[in-house]
């Protein structure tokens, strides 16, 4: 009888929590938005599923030895690591757990000897966060290799669109104020907190992925989620908005056929950008750096082997990588909880305010400028590259059956990624 009970309290049913269950529920809805909507599947099933092999109980799969060592571990191990810690073990499981993510690297070594001493290693997942996401690696090679797809044609062709991409910025900045303003209703955002929320307005996962990992990393499963789930919302948020702010003969306005690019152009532009921005914001460095990297192996086409491996396997494996790293941060006791309402919200509302800015500076632009702008192609600011062209093309075709604005609007969407990363730059030179 014994040994059915020892059987039965190891089993994960056994350890299972409310929280967890919900939380396998969230993730399969993930999956099913996925696999059946095709909702940004590359990253959204990675982290879907990451999320459930999170929520595994007793399985470890997203903690550390330390992690495992503490809320598994028998009163003797208990004992040992809270007079590590100088605690005593009476205080509590959860309060050591708390207190070993507040230690020294002299104590955590301590901590991790005991806890391999004991059996517990690091979970796969936790091995994955730690390598590529406390690192910033992952999204930065994410950014190469969006840069090896990158064509800067559209916008060196129309450098004005440079301005739609940054007016889609604003919503970045107005999710920031929108979340400190929040604490005035009972939550409880930090400044940090209010950066990395504000950061999904730019609609760009990467770099909403990269500057949460270095101002909020508790809030990365919510602002991810959110992140990825409005990029592949696009066709369904954007076009109320533009319809909102434009009317039907500005929606008809044809705009004129770019101008042939040079390549030389487009050899010197990521070089030129990336020694202008670094000088000014540094901290825009390592996203634009990379992004205009992977962009000059393209351009240059003399490594064009390179190009094929960065552009294609390389992003490929990342991808997976850091889908289930940000998975392993859908945990229900980070994940359900007030402030993820909030953030679910503010990211909606910066994602429409950016779509809606970007729309009014290209009336602007259409008013002031020599050449028609056709306003659509300001919702393309947002740098959901390549769905938010897509979707003003889509648009303006329901306007005009002749009017072919996917082209001008690759220009301001393009825009948008360099946009986001100078905003990324800003946010980490203010909060961090």
């Amino acid at each position: 009888m014994d040994k059915l009970e020892t059987l039965w309290t190891s089993t994960g049913l056994y350890h299972m929590s409310g929280g967890q269950l919900i939380m396998m529920l969230v993730c399969l809805g993930l999956l099913w938005l996925a696999v059946h909507k095709k909702f940004e599947p590359l990253l959204l099933l990675p982290i879907g599923f990451g999320g459930i092999l999170a929520n595994i109980p007793a399985a470890g799969l997203a903690e550390s030895a330390i992690s495992q060592a503490l809320h598994f571990g028998d009163q003797g191990l208990i004992a040992s690591m809270a007079q590590v810690m100088g605690l005593d073990p009476e205080v509590g499981r959860q309060a050591l757990y708390k207190a070993s993510q507040a230690v020294g690297p002299l104590v955590h070594d301590q901590l991790h000897h005991l806890a391999v001493q004991a059996n517990y290693g690091d979970g796969i997942l936790y091995l994955i966060y730690t390598v590529g996401l406390t690192t910033g690696i992952f999204p930065l090679l994410i950014f190469m290799g969006v840069g090896a797809m990158t064509d800067f044609g559209p916008l060196l062709a129309n450098p004005r669109t440079l301005l739609l991409g940054a007016a889609a910025q604003f919503g970045i900045f107005a999710a920031l104020l929108g979340a400190l303003a929040l604490n005035w209703v009972g939550l409880d955002f930090s400044l940090q907190d209010a950066a990395a929320i504000g950061i999904i307005g730019g609609a760009d996962g990467p770099t909403s992925i990269y500057v949460t990992t270095k101002l909020a990393p508790e809030l990365l499963g919510a602002i991810a989620v959110a992140a990825y789930s409005y990029m592949a919302l696009v066709p369904i948020i954007q076009p109320p908005i533009i319809r909102a702010f434009t009317n039907e003969n500005e929606r008809k306005i044809k705009m004129e056929q770019l101008r042939p690019v040079s390549q030389v152009e487009k050899i010197l532009f990521p070089v030129l950008l990336l020694i202008l921005v670094a000088l000014v914001l540094p901290d825009a460095a390592p996203l634009l750096g990379m992004f205009c990297f992977g962009n000059l192996m393209k351009e240059s086409g003399v490594v064009s082997r390179l190009v094929d491996t960065t552009s294609g396997p390389l992003i490929n494996v990342v991808t997976i990588m850091l889908g289930l790293a940000v998975g392993s941060k859908l945990s229900a006791e980070q994940f359900l909880v007030m402030e993820t309402l909030g953030i679910l919200a503010l990211g909606l509302a910066a994602f429409m305010i950016g779509t809606a800015t970007g729309v009014i500076m290209g009336k602007l632009l259409n008013r002031f400028s020599h050449h028609p702008v056709n306003p659509i192609i300001g919702a393309a600011g947002v740098s959901a590259v390549p769905m938010a062209a897509r979707v003003a093309n889509k648009v303006g075709l329901e306007s005009n059956p002749h009017n072919f604005l996917l082209m001008h609007a690759m220009g301001p969407n393009v825009a948008g990624v360099i946009g986001s990363a100078v905003a990324a730059g800003v946010l980490l030179n203010f909060a961090g």
